[in-house]
Formats: structure tokens, sequence, C-alpha cells
């Protein structure tokens, strides 16, 4: 089928997408949601830190990108979703219709692992639309799913972090390859969820097999929002940013 992945930056939506591809899909677009005027949207369905960075995606991928602003909010926070006006899951529908009224797409590639929040909304919004949600990581093993991610070259970083053990100082910009045992070891003593399902971080992703070429983040800030004594929030703001060409391509778990 052809595809439209719902794209955020994270790792999750970028691994989707190879898994769709695997599958043997094809990806015609890209499809994004950004915040108006700020980083970090408390929204309970969309990440919105690195929102600076996505256009590069189109660049990197060399696909059409579909972005809007979200102008709604958390209204209908209730087990099950009712088309609700104001609500932000409204925007999510008004920019897949877009694409589909500018693509021919079949599908939407969807990150969701463990949220049934977000999984009951998209499909809300896709049952309405017509359109087949693919989601290859939904309920995986977080630990054998942040393994294989890894091991099958896709690059990110931590932009967010929001868990004890984890301190915006220390963590934020490293590779989540580097990360990995530090986050199992937390898994393993505080139950921390070790893909960041419960929120505790979130990613921003540089490279994987998909792309033609490399983002590099050239000069970022780091942005403490709450200075927790146990638990400190704090995000990575891209200033600066430009993809560059890959010497050597891999297709590396791109393939059933």
């Amino acid at each position: 089928m052809k595809v439209v992945a719902l794209i955020s930056g994270g790792k999750d939506s970028c691994f989707n997408m190879m898994k769709c591809v695997a599958a043997g899909h094809q990806i015609v677009a890209l499809a994004n949601l950004r915040p108006a005027n700020k980083d970090e949207l408390d929204s309970y369905m969309y990440q919105t830190v690195g929102h600076q960075a996505i256009d590069l995606y189109a660049e990197a991928m060399d696909l059409p990108l579909y972005r809007r602003t979200i102008q709604g909010s958390s209204l209908d926070t209730g087990r099950d979703y009712s088309q609700t006006e104001g609500d932000e899951v409204e925007d999510l529908y008004h920019l897949l219709k877009m694409v589909q009224e500018k693509e021919d797409v079949e599908a939407v590639s969807v990150g969701a692992i463990l949220s049934d929040y977000q999984r009951v909304r998209v499909e809300n919004v896709c049952v309405r639309l017509g359109l087949q949600p693919l989601a290859y990581l939904w309920r995986r093993d977080q630990a054998t799913l942040l393994s294989e991610m890894i091991s099958c070259d896709l690059h990110a970083l931590l932009i967010k972090v929001a868990a004890f053990g984890l301190d915006p100082e220390k963590h934020l910009g490293k590779p989540l390859a580097d990360m990995e045992p530090y986050l199992t070891q937390l898994s393993e003593k505080y139950g921390v969820h070790v893909c960041g399902e419960g929120g505790e971080y979130e990613t921003f992703t540089l490279d994987c097999p998909l792309f033609k070429k490399r983002l590099v983040i050239d000069a970022m800030e780091t942005v403490i929002h709450s200075a927790d004594a146990f638990a400190p929030v704090g995000y990575l703001h891209f200033s600066m940013m430009h993809t560059e060409d890959k010497v050597n391509r891999t297709n590396k778990c791109m393939y059933p």
C-alpha cells in the first residue's frame, strides 16, 4: 500500500516507517503536527520537541512533507473518542485529509507502542478517512524493540528527559545506543519504560537506513522545564541544523 508516515522526529515513528517498507509498503509522503510559538506542547497525543528540524526530513528522505499547526487541545480524554470540535485529534484529521486530497495514500504509518489513548484516536481518524493504520511496534516487548532499533542502524539522541535517574545536564544529547545499558538499568531498578512509553524520555532521529541524507545538529541549547530535585524535566532546543550526504547507505532491516 501507499503510505503517509506520521513523524514526530522520534525513534518510534522512524522505526515504524522502516517496518512498513520491510513489509512491502511504499512511503510516499510524510506528515507532522507542530506547536504554535513554543517548543514543548502539553499534549496527550503528540511529541513536539525538536519540531524545528522536522522540515529536514523531507530533504533526508526526498519525500513531500505536509505540516499543520496544532490548534486544538485535549478535550475528550475518555477511554473512547468521539469527534469533538476543538480537540487536538481533529488537527490530525485535517492534516491527513489534506494529504489524502493531494497524494494517493491508502494507509498511515503510526509509531504507537503502548498508548491506548493514542491508538484509539488515530484509529478514529483513519476510519473516518478510510485509511488503514499500520502500527508494527504495537505492544512489542520494549527491551527487545529498543535493541532491535539500535541494531538496525537507527541513530537517535535523547532530546527530552523527565524521569528519576535521568538528568538533563548529563543525558540530553546522548546517543540512544550509548544510553541503552543505563535505560535497562533504570528499568530493572525503578520500572522505567526502556522505550520511554511512560514519558520518561523522548528522542530525535538523525539517521536510519531510509534516509538518503543524514541530519546534523549544529547548535542547540538545554532548556530546563522543571528543576524538580528528584526528576528534573529538560529538553533540547535546536537552533541550527543541516543535512549532509551519506558516504555509505545500508539497507539493514529493510527487508522481511
